[in-house]
């Protein structure tokens, strides 16, 4: 029905600019140029005063306004007094404008994320409980565990991969599971995580160690034959003195020296967080397959690493119980030589997450260059549109054929019945 009217109303607008009156039954509208005679029954009296295309497009605006709720639609046929008041620029007060400018939000503050502190919190207590876990477990392997059992490299082995497993399957879900500044270091350098995460995951990781520590030192038992130092030989990382092997070398006249301590913690640094990084999405949830790797890598990076350095791997897990063994007569103290059970794995951390950017780089360009370029783009489009021009020409062209046919048999036909007439 509007259609209908609105073709109505455009014709009889060409035929005469004064015509008197057009029953287009629409809900009680008045608009523009048009008078409603009652509410019932709508009839719009045209109104000589505006053209007849400007009336039109102010009838269809009306109506667009009734149906579609849009009642900014601006018509052309208001007022150019009223135009101009709408349209002038009203000065303001100073004392507006500064308070406008005072109560403005800056866009960063707009555009920057949310922290969500509780689930931050949330996180970072499961980096703690599981750190503490893990060294804990380690820590009493360390201690009496291999007094009792004697320093077998397979027993340190199983008990780190278990360690780790454990705890990745119970927290990782929460937190990711890492237990470990590197993995940490790596996930914020790919933006797995956020630098704001990642500091709260390392203080916690941190604290879960030295948790960890202190109370494995403290239940340790003591006398005056057997003290501390019978304890925490095994149980802490070093080289060279200070390794777990340096008795026995020591007999040959041969030690693990700081070099090859490097060698070794940053090569199975390498494994495991490049293990750990692999089974981590891009929004820092774990895959299926994360706990397997974690306890995997540990493993055999202990079993590697022990007899030289005691398999430190982790930061925390060196940190935690050398602050504890300090002063205990040792052979050497562990603070000396902690800073290679921090610069290894942190060094192996940033190298995997270096390469796993340069990776995501050439793969992205890679996927760039199969893509077609503007030039080739351009080319196919225009040679798509000729042939479409050219079927469309043959169209017209074989229609046109049909259509002379056609004539030439209707003539043809026409003929005869003529010569019947007569």
């Amino acid at each position: 029905m509007l259609h209908s009217g609105l073709a109505s109303f455009s014709q009889r607008g060409r035929n005469n600019l004064h015509a008197d009156i057009w029953n287009i039954r629409l809900s009680g509208i008045s608009r523009c140029g048009f008078q409603a005679d009652s509410q019932e029954t709508t009839a719009f009296h045209y109104n000589a005063g505006y053209p007849p295309l400007v009336l039109c497009e102010s009838f269809v605006r009306s109506i667009r306004r009734e149906i579609m709720s849009e009642p900014n639609i601006p018509d052309r046929t208001t007022n150019e007094a009223t135009t101009e008041e709408s349209t002038a620029v009203t000065p303001e007060s100073p004392a507006s404008a500064a308070a406008e400018e005072t109560t403005a939000e800056p866009a960063d503050a707009k555009n920057a994320p949310k922290v969500d502190g509780a689930a931050m919190a949330r996180r970072a207590l499961a980096e703690f409980a599981g750190s503490f876990f893990v060294c804990f477990a380690l820590f009493a392997a360390g201690t009496y565990g291999t007094v009792l059992y004697g320093a077998n490299v397979v027993f340190v082995a199983v008990i780190a991969a278990l360690a780790y497993g454990a705890a990745a399957a119970t927290f990782s879900r929460i937190s990711g599971g890492h237990f470990n500044p590197a993995v940490t270091l790596a996930a914020a350098l790919t933006s797995r995580i956020g630098w704001l995460d990642a500091l709260a995951y390392v203080v916690a990781q941190l604290l879960g160690g030295i948790v960890a520590g202190a109370l494995t030192v403290a239940v340790l038992p003591t006398s005056g034959t057997v003290g501390a130092k019978v304890w925490l030989a095994s149980a802490v990382n070093g080289f060279g003195e200070g390794s777990p092997s340096n008795s026995m070398l020591s007999q040959a006249g041969i030690s693990f020296n700081m070099t090859m301590a490097i060698v070794v913690e940053v090569a199975m640094g390498l494994l495991v967080v490049a293990a750990a990084m692999n089974t981590l999405r891009e929004d820092g949830s774990p895959t299926d397959a994360h706990t397997v790797a974690t306890a995997v890598s540990y493993g055999v990076a202990s079993a590697v690493a022990f007899p030289i350095t005691g398999a430190g791997l982790n930061p925390v897990r060196s940190t935690g119980i050398a602050l504890f063994a300090q002063g205990k007569g040792l052979t050497v103290e562990p603070l000396q030589q902690l800073w290679v059970f921090w610069v290894c794995p942190l060094l192996a951390g940033a190298v995997v997450a270096l390469v796993m950017l340069l990776v995501d780089t050439m793969r992205q360009k890679a996927e760039v260059a199969v893509l077609p370029t503007e030039a080739e783009s351009t080319e196919s489009y225009a040679a798509a549109d000729s042939e479409n021009a050219g079927d469309a020409t043959e169209t017209a062209s074989e229609t046109e054929g049909d259509a002379t046919v056609a004539d030439e048999g209707s003539h043809g036909s026409e003929a005869p019945a003529k010569a019947e007439e007569r």
